[in-house]
């Protein structure tokens, strides 16, 4: 009798693979360094070679005899890369079609009348006169974390993070994390996971930082965001489930949309309603100033602004506008200057990352109303501990909602 596939270990070898022909299509690996060395001395792969692989291995999961949401999780990673080796593969894939694919979601353009409803508000909450755009600058410059601040402020901030993150959460004893800043990147921060609980946290001084905005940040990239996921789900899933295929974190991706959408809620998961006045005085004990409560308000008025920069993917790549007509629509919509706006647009238009935005968007969406949706007595905490531990994807979670 011929020796049923072992999907998952196949599915790693896949993902490596495609790392051999986009880098840094594999965000993180962990697992055994010889399974990278033997893809490395493969043949160069190809697109249509990885693509028929993908629906190969898609063919074998009804075989495979997995568990329901182990078979549900690779099914929705190895569509994402089917869809990305056919992209590579200079098959034309329409850009609904493609987020479709990669992370199980459904876009729509963003409706206008929300985002005036937004500078309604903060015209109402933000100080002086003249353009909205003019004071919602002000506000962002007087919150600026000065340059040389900034490595000091980012740990001051973890700290704080790490030790509600230890007390709710729970974080093996070793993890750690090592912070530095970058410069001409196309993204304000990005973890590195190094396995062994370890992760490497860039920050991208090319942009501002608010002192406002820092705990969001440090709280998307460490703690409780992807460093605190990572390293549970390696002891988790990895160590304890022998759950290989999270070995693994490969871009463009159903795990994507789930591990931006639970970053963004980090702050939320954290620190909850006042973590505007905690940040001023965590932030306050270095000198450093700010109007907490003002910052909290702000955030609020502007969240529904966030969609915008996805409206810009969907204008870009479905609706064929220019450059200058989306650059003009960022920069109208979310109050943000012209070169800030076309560094949005540096980062809609990488190969890689162009369909990406929609991991922030529509992951932030998901799941704040599936945290929302919890038991009346539920804490926050027990709830979003499923995201850090369950392989739960973008479709199961849509699934708990529309069952209620």
């Amino acid at each position: 009798m011929a020796r049923s596939l072992d999907v998952p270990l196949e599915y790693v070898r896949l993902g490596l693979r495609f790392d051999r022909l986009e880098s840094g299509f594999v965000d993180a690996y962990t697992g055994d360094r010889r399974v990278r060395a033997a893809v490395e001395d493969e043949p160069a792969p190809t697109p249509q070679g990885l693509r028929d692989q993908a629906r190969a291995l898609l063919g074998e999961l009804g075989a495979a005899d997995l568990p329901a949401d182990r078979a549900g999780f690779l099914r929705g990673q190895l569509t994402g890369l089917e869809c990305s080796a056919r992209k590579m593969a200079g098959e034309p894939v329409p850009f609904l079609e493609e987020v479709r694919s990669y992370f199980q979601v459904d876009l729509a353009v963003g409706d206008p009348a929300a985002y005036a409803a937004a500078h309604a508000e903060l015209d109402g909450l933000l100080p002086g006169s003249g353009p909205l755009a003019d004071r919602y600058a002000a506000h962002r410059r007087r919150e600026e974390c000065p340059p040389a601040r900034l490595a000091e402020a980012v740990h001051v901030l973890s700290s704080a993070l790490r030790d509600r993150v230890r007390a709710d959460y729970g974080l093996p004893e070793v993890e750690t994390v090592r912070y530095e800043v970058v410069t001409d990147k196309p993204w304000s921060g990005f973890n590195y996971y190094e396995g062994d609980y370890r992760s490497r946290v860039a920050v991208n001084a090319d942009l501002p930082h608010r002192l406002g905005q820092l705990p969001h940040l440090v709280a998307h990239e460490a703690y409780p965001g992807h460093h605190t996921e990572h390293c549970r789900k390696e002891l988790g899933l990895v160590e304890r489930g022998a759950r290989l295929e999270h070995t693994v974190f490969l871009v463009n991706t159903p795990e994507c949309l789930m591990a931006e959408g639970l970053a963004d809620l980090g702050v939320q998961a954290a620190i909850g309603t006042g973590w505007g006045p905690w940040a001023a005085e965590v932030l306050g004990d270095l000198g450093l100033h700010f109007d907490g409560h003002l910052a909290e308000r702000v955030a609020a008025a502007a969240a529904p602004l966030n969609r915008v920069r996805q409206d810009a993917a969907v204008l870009l790549h479905d609706r064929g506008a220019g450059a200058d007509e989306v650059a003009a629509y960022i920069q109208r919509w979310s109050l943000v200057s012209a070169d800030r706006a076309r560094q949005q647009l540096r980062f809609l238009t990488h190969p890689l990352w162009r369909a990406y935005t929609t991991t922030y968007v529509e992951g932030f969406d998901l799941l704040s109303r599936w945290l929302d949706a919890r038991p009346a007595e539920q804490p926050v905490a027990d709830r979003f501990v499923r995201l850090l531990d369950e392989p739960l994807t973008p479709a199961a979670v849509a699934g708990e909602l529309r069952a209620g």
